[in-house]
């Protein structure tokens, strides 16, 4: 049995190595990649807050908020737009004890794109056509701690850059009301705009790729169209899965709550909380290809994963739209030699989504 633990924990510093790599091809050819799979919703259920008193009849409770967007030809927003994919690996202990085959570090990118978005028109169901244009880009890229793509549009020296050729570049989408992104239109001019054989012209093309844009501008915080009808204390939830390269893909039941309604600035403003869990038996049938690695079952694994939403009812516009995870896989050597402590390879990962109202 010890044998077998201490067999574990060097593997396992093996393994990270290989974890830290796994993955690095992708992002060296600077694909903007966060590693997740299209929001899927199976279910929105509502449910109402509860209280101490029998049931308030219909006509005294507080009408219901729509939670959705809303559209309006020649409309004019600017946002921010922040999306960003992490891990990192650490050796924690004695450095004699470090496996010479252990290596570590930082690897991921970040992603920060300013843009405005200008209806075009709308249909009489809410959705919209809306032309964006993109105003400034921030990009950076690491495998192991190594700085592979290091852009801003704002840097003077970073205006040759072929990722500068995507400042003032517009192409078109249509919007739902539920803040999905049902079709992208009119891009080939922008990727024509930008092409070309390095790969920082490579990275350029790909953020104007249909996936990454719908990443880009979908809000994932949004309730479904047939069910944006709610009360402050309701409740709707929504699906989503992650890949951890050799640590397995995991999903999670995203579950919102309408925490409060606030009048502002002659605004009303709905403020909803997130705070996922393991994926329901539901959830489980929908991601059949769900794999919990081998290699994830030597380690200990804590994560978080919050977010927040602030729409703005009296505009139909996001304030603002946050989701992130964390999540941490520890290894302890359960035999230290000697009296030195414990050494640990502890791992961790981040994804984060975030859209703000700049203008």
């Amino acid at each position: 049995m010890r044998q077998i633990k201490i067999y574990g924990f060097a593997a396992g510093a093996v393994i990270c190595t290989l974890l830290l790599t796994a993955g690095c091809a992708d992002l060296s050819k600077g694909t903007p990649k966060t590693e997740t799979q299209p929001q899927e919703t199976i279910e929105t259920r509502i449910e109402p807050e509860e209280t101490a008193t029998t049931q308030v009849e219909s006509e005294e409770q507080e009408p219901p908020v729509k939670l959705a967007l809303k559209f309006a030809p020649a409309d004019s927003t600017t946002y921010k737009v922040t999306i960003e994919a992490q891990k990192s690996i650490k050796w924690e202990g004695p450095l004699p004890s470090k496996p010479s085959a252990f290596k570590g570090g930082h690897t991921g990118n970040k992603i920060e794109t300013t843009f405005t978005q200008q209806v075009e028109f709308t249909d009489g169901k809410g959705n919209a056509v809306v032309k964006v244009t993109i105003k400034g880009l921030k990009y950076l890229q690491k495998v192991k701690d190594n700085i592979l793509l290091d852009f801003d549009s704002t840097r003077e020296k970073d205006q040759s850059s072929p990722l500068s050729k995507l400042i003032g570049q517009s192409y078109t989408i249509e919007m739902t009301a539920s803040g999905q992104v049902s079709k992208v239109t009119d891009a080939s001019d922008a990727q024509a705009a930008v092409r070309g054989s390095s790969s920082a012209h490579q990275t350029a093309v790909k953020l104007l790729s249909e996936n990454v844009i719908k990443e880009r501008h979908a809000i994932p915080a949004l309730p479904p169209a047939d069910k944006d009808q709610l009360r402050t204390g309701d409740k709707w939830s929504s699906l989503t899965s992650f890949s951890f390269d050799m640590m397995g893909s995991k999903s999670y039941e995203k579950i919102y709550t309408l925490e409060e309604v606030k009048d502002t600035d002659a605004r009303r403003i709905a403020i909803a909380r997130m705070n996922a869990i393991p994926s329901s038996e539901q959830a489980k049938e929908l991601h059949k290809e769900q794999a919990s690695s081998f290699f994830s079952k030597m380690f200990d694994n804590t994560e978080t994963y919050t977010g927040q939403l602030k729409l703005d009812l009296t505009d139909g516009e996001v304030e603002e739209c946050r989701e992130e995870l964390l999540t941490e896989w520890l290894i302890v050597d359960p035999n230290p030699k000697d009296e030195e402590r414990p050494a640990a390879l502890r791992m961790t990962a981040t994804r984060l989504y975030s859209i703000e109202k700049i203008d």
